[in-house]
């Protein structure tokens, strides 16, 4: 095939401008052909700013053009399906900037989407940019995983939690707005997606709480808009497997910030700390040891480059394929729920 890739930008967000663009652009004969922001004004200064050629008039010119091959979505959530649905009918490759979806419906669509696209063209590629702040423990702690050393898996622990929105007067931002984020919910789907890595089990949700500690909050223009994303969420369910789960995320939290993952067995427990990047190993009655991966096991950002291979040399995608996404925003929203409204099903 040609080796030329021909890559248009829906939505030239900080993401997409400090990883997307420059690591596509890294892999050889792939250009950047078009970008469409928000708005005209935005596309102009993206294209400027980025030394993108053309500017389009709106996305959907982008998806449907001929001389595109793939689609990369930095927009907020509330496009990503629209967009990713239009692409994949026109036969263009998608990377999608995660959180996946607004939700589970949406994500399963675009699933859908891509199985039909694939009947018409096998070699057609989705691929959702995956959480990266595990990737230089994840084949580790698989590892650790696979050779028994936890023993049986009793509990997982999530904990993600700052005092980052304490502040009233902070501006909301589109994290915080269901109209543009939908049921994500702080960090709980890019750290649930983490679990699935390691562990490949779903887990049922029991009971969540939420709070919102700041209703209101000022936008870009100073006016007081609502804030109808939580501010703090603690989660509890249990692992297709029987291992209790329990996760706490805060964006209010007073005391020190925590940022860890904890898997607890009958053997031994495994704590991933985030804020130190430290991995340690700790058996009944024993000190704690640090677990250093070896170089070879410390997977590096790779998303553009993996996104470029799966296309030209049909290499499978893993990080993060749709199935995962989907997976991981039922998740989100059966927590979603079940604050809002009591556990589902």
């Amino acid at each position: 095939m040609n080796n030329r890739l021909r890559i248009g930008i829906v939505g030239a967000g900080a993401n997409t401008r400090e990883r997307h663009i420059p690591g596509l652009r890294s892999c050889p004969g792939v250009e950047i052909v078009a970008v469409v922001n928000r708005s005209r004004e935005s596309s102009e200064r993206a294209a400027r700013e980025l030394d993108i050629p053309r500017v389009g008039a709106h996305w959907r010119e982008l998806a449907e053009s001929a001389d595109i091959d793939a689609i990369c979505i930095g927009t907020w959530p509330y496009l990503h399906a629209e967009v990713t649905i239009a692409a994949l009918a026109a036969g263009k490759h998608v990377l999608c900037e995660a959180r996946m979806a607004m939700n589970a419906a949406e994500a399963e669509a675009m699933r859908a989407a891509l199985e039909v696209a694939r009947r018409r063209n096998p070699g057609i590629v989705g691929q959702i940019v995956p959480s990266p702040f595990t990737l230089p423990y994840d084949r580790t702690v698989r590892r650790l995983l696979g050779t028994g050393a936890l023993g049986r898996l009793q509990a997982v622990t999530l904990a993600h939690t700052h005092g980052g929105l304490l502040d009233p007067r902070k501006p909301v931002t589109w994290r915080q707005q269901t109209e543009l984020s939908g049921v994500n919910t702080l960090t709980l789907g890019i750290y649930y997606e983490v679990l699935l890595r390691w562990l490949d089990e779903d887990v049922r949700v029991a009971s969540a709480v939420a709070e919102t500690l700041t209703p209101e909050r000022p936008d870009g223009t100073g006016r007081l808009v609502p804030v109808t994303v939580p501010d703090r969420v603690s989660i509890r369910g249990r692992c297709a497997g029987g291992a209790e789960f329990s996760a706490e995320f805060s964006g209010i939290e007073k005391a020190d910030p925590r940022n860890e993952i904890i898997l607890t067995g009958d053997k031994a427990t495994l704590r991933l700390d985030l804020t130190a990047g430290a991995l340690w190993l700790q058996e009944p009655n024993g000190a704690a040891r640090r677990i250093e991966p070896a170089v070879a096991d410390r997977d590096e950002w790779r998303v553009e480059a993996d996104f470029v291979a799966s296309i030209r040399h049909g290499v499978p995608v893993r990080l993060t394929d749709f199935d995962t996404g989907v997976r991981y925003m039922r998740f989100t929203e059966a927590a979603w729920r079940a604050w809002q409204h009591g556990p589902q099903g």
